[in-house]
């Protein structure tokens, strides 16, 4: 993905994301093309390829733009970190189970993977709930854990439909921590 922050650059991004997600509710992934994006936005293939190398690159723009709101709900809300992600994913049913349904869920995992640990080094407030808890501890292995964890369970309710509660996971998984 290439960075800019031209308003019409951002707009063209924006409609080349939009074009992704809308082909991938009726297609699966693998067969959608460049072509496929463009014709269903305004943009001619120049701008795509101006603002993006391939399709993969445009679901990691969506996909590091979610985490990006993620991180910055941690950095600035009093919730708890599991409260957190259980509201991210209730806004963001529809992409996640996009993923799950084209099974790329691994690519949002993927991402956490390599986002979340530059995202740790750059908080300097120990009321942060990730510093409080890694505080004097490798990093990389407890956010492996987490991700590895949290994620999976989310991973479990979209593949049994998102139709459990999320409270409901949210005060087993927590009860399970306290108990540890």
């Amino acid at each position: 993905m290439k960075k800019t922050q031209h308003p019409s650059a951002l707009k063209s991004k924006r409609e080349i994301s939009e074009a992704l997600l809308k082909l991938m509710q009726l297609y699966p992934y693998s067969e959608i093309s460049v072509k496929q994006i463009i014709l269903e936005t305004n943009l001619v293939r120049k701008t795509f390829y101006l603002n993006f190398n391939n399709k993969d690159d445009v679901l990691y723009s969506i996909i590091d733009g979610l985490i990006l709101e993620y991180t910055e709900e941690n950095s600035s809300s009093d919730n708890d970190p599991i409260s957190i992600i259980f509201n991210f994913c209730s806004r963001n049913k529809e992409f996640l189970s996009l993923l799950h349904k084209n099974k790329m869920f691994h690519y949002f995992l993927l991402r956490m993977n390599e986002i979340l640990p530059t995202y740790i080094d750059q908080i300097h407030d120990y009321n942060n709930p990730f510093k409080k808890v890694i505080v004097d501890l490798d990093p990389d292995y407890l956010i492996a854990f987490n991700i590895g964890a949290i994620w999976n369970v989310i991973f479990k309710w979209i593949d049994r439909g998102m139709v459990d509660s999320l409270d409901t996971i949210k005060t087993s998984v927590s009860q399970y921590i306290k108990r540890l």
